[in-house]
């Protein structure tokens, strides 16, 4: 079974996951459903976009070199780990109580115009009321949940992707 699961594969895998949890957000949840993306649920999408290009990188190109796998190894896993603690905060947003849950500010085009990029993240992640409305949910989960789930599953296949590193080579 291993030697079906090589490392160019296993990236292969990720981009095909991106593509299609990518596919899910913009056509089913934001133009079939009509949802407009919060600003948490963009950082989400970085994430996993980060996650995808590193492992078309490393898909196309499956470098032989260990320290070029490990560079791309980390970028993969860096975007994947990001989009899945957005969507852990997002999730705890979303089950605070109504009294405790942020005032709405300004959105997220706003932020980008009049504050510097890393002011712009903090106020981000800080989140805001509208991260915490629970437009649609799927089986009882909120869509943060169900990412969080999604993107747990590709973290664990990163990791089989950083074991491979070393055996595929």
């Amino acid at each position: 079974m291993s030697r079906y699961l090589t490392y160019r594969k296993l990236n292969w895998l990720l981009v095909l996951a991106a593509i299609v949890g990518m596919a899910f957000a913009l056509v089913f949840l934001q133009h079939y459903k009509g949802l407009t993306p919060c600003p948490l649920c963009v950082f989400q999408r970085v994430g996993l976009m980060v996650m995808g290009a590193f492992a078309l990188i490393a898909g196309i190109f499956n470098p032989r070199k260990l320290w070029l796998r490990a560079v791309l190894w980390v970028g993969s896993m860096a975007g994947i780990l990001w989009a899945a603690g957005v969507a852990a905060r997002h999730g705890w947003l979303q089950n605070l109580p109504p009294d405790k849950v942020p005032y709405c500010g300004p959105c997220l085009e706003y932020w980008l115009e009049s504050l510097p990029l890393q002011d712009v993240g903090n106020q981000v992640l800080s989140g805001s009321g509208e991260c915490a409305v629970v437009d649609w949910t799927f089986m009882g989960m909120s869509i943060p949940v169900q990412s969080l789930i999604f993107f747990s599953l590709l973290v664990l296949i990163n990791l089989v992707v950083g074991m491979r590193i070393w055996q595929d080579k």
